[in-house]
């Protein structure tokens, strides 16, 4: 009678937690890989934005291919979640805890496009720039292609002479 009771308690617990997602009125397609568009959203607002730099490895593939677009001299870069993790880390020293607002995020199949503001304080040497403790304002695009549930690549433009500017000003 024991592994009765048992089975039918596990058995209940089981059609429960497979009615769940339903009584919470998400649909099984919730429960799917995120969209490339939903995907790149919860990167930007968890890593990007300085919130979590650690949870990269959740949203990028092992090495990801990162296009630097500078008219004078465009480069390509390989990096790791970890290496991501780090860079976005760096801005956090030099920006102090930075305030990262998306402004527009667009999908056409596996690539999405994202622009974005990021507000945060001169607190270290940039480029020569001695600390000032001024705003600095950085905008941003990119676009992202998703491979496999995962960032694969990705296309970069900041207003760099709208930082240098404001670098030089002091502000």
């Amino acid at each position: 009678m024991q592994i009765l009771t048992t089975f039918i308690k596990c058995f209940a617990t089981a059609i429960f937690f497979a009615a769940l997602p339903q009584a919470l009125g998400q649909s099984a397609a919730s429960q799917e890989s995120p969209s490339s568009k939903e995907l790149v959203h919860l990167f930007l607002s968890e890593v990007r934005s300085g919130k979590f730099p650690e949870r990269a490895r959740l949203y990028m593939a092992g090495t990801v291919i990162a296009h630097q677009v500078q008219s004078e001299a465009p480069v390509s870069i390989e990096r790791t979640p970890e290496d991501y993790a780090n860079h976005v880390r760096e801005f956090i020293r030099l920006f102090g805890q930075f305030e990262f607002q998306i402004t527009e995020l667009l999908a056409d199949g596996p690539k999405v496009y994202a622009r974005w503001v990021q507000d945060g304080c001169h607190l270290q040497e940039m480029d020569g720039h001695k600390p000032t403790g001024a705003p600095l304002v950085e905008y941003t695009s990119a676009v992202y292609r998703v491979e496999n549930g995962k960032i694969a690549e990705y296309w970069l433009q900041t207003d760099r002479k709208g930082f240098e500017t404001q670098l030089q000003r002091g502000h």
